[in-house]
């Protein structure tokens, strides 16, 4: 077994619905995951002990925590039954953490992909989703990394018509880390209806994620960055997930380049990534 690599493709909420909050804390959600044809970069390669180096503009970010702890440690761990593997993983983190991309899901949906593919015996689609269950709400949905339903916490995923891959995508997050567990624990509570129904694309014009309002209040820039993005007259723009992290979705490749060159002049201090919709 040489080296082996897979992208941890960041993954945008086209809508997220909050519609309830559950007895043990969770919320009741409906939301359609999709992913970037960018992301982070993950490399795999045999070694005498399991080991985890991290690089790239957001490897400091995790310098600091116990590997232990780390979803890509934990994905290895619970792969294998509960044995850690002798392999060893590269990390270049090029996606924001607590951003609203799932950055951390992606990574561990890579390892996961990465050792299933070099198993004697791979564990089946629906064996891989299970351990990612355990892992994180939006791990599942990582797997296939393809536009997909989630409901419950997120865990539940059912097929939808893909009718946006394609389409350029501009991510804009203003360099502030926004936690997941505060932007939900200040919803509201109140119930604004189901998703819509239909395919990815009609969901997406259609649709809203709920949680905006919550976070606009913790990092006010999001409301900026929206602002920015309905200037260029995409598709739609909108948070994804619990933030900060803002999309914008283009028919077109120079509309977009236009619009990721005025952010990145009016706020170099930004970070932003393009890519198209897988």
């Amino acid at each position: 077994m040489g080296t082996s690599h897979a992208t941890a493709f960041a993954k945008i909420n086209l809508a997220l619905h909050v519609r309830k909050r559950r007895a043990d804390g969770y919320h009741e959600l409906e939301t359609v995951f999709a992913f970037l044809d960018q992301g982070d970069s993950l490399w795999m390669e045999p070694s005498e002990q399991f080991s985890l180096d991290l690089e790239g503009p957001f490897g400091r970010n995790l310098a600091d925590e116990d590997y232990e702890t780390n979803l890509i440690y934990r994905a290895a761990k619970l792969h294998r039954n509960g044995v850690v593997p002798p392999v060893a993983f590269r990390l270049n983190k090029r996606l924001p953490i607590a951003a609203g991309l799932g950055g951390g899901s992606a990574d561990a949906a890579a390892a996961l992909r990465l050792l299933n593919d070099k198993c004697e015996v791979p564990l089946s689609t629906d064996e891989l989703h299970a351990i990612a269950a355990q892992l994180g709400a939006d791990v599942p949905a990582c797997i296939d990394s393809l536009p997909v339903v989630g409901r419950g916490t997120g865990t539940l995923l059912e097929p939808i018509e893909n009718d946006v891959s394609g389409l350029h995508c501009l991510l804009v997050n203003p360099n502030i880390s926004v936690a997941t567990g505060p932007v939900f624990k200040a919803w509201d509570g109140v119930d604004r209806g189901p998703m819509p129904e239909g395919s990815a694309r009609s969901i997406l014009q259609d649709g809203r994620n709920d949680l905006e309002p919550m976070a606009l209040k913790i990092c006010p820039q999001i409301g900026i960055i929206l602002q920015e993005l309905r200037e260029a007259k995409p598709l739609v723009a909108r948070m994804s997930g619990s933030g900060a992290t803002c999309f914008g979705l283009f028919d077109d490749a120079e509309t977009l380049q236009r619009s990721a060159a005025e952010v990145a002049s009016r706020h170099p201090d930004w970070w932003t990534m393009t890519g198209r919709l897988r």
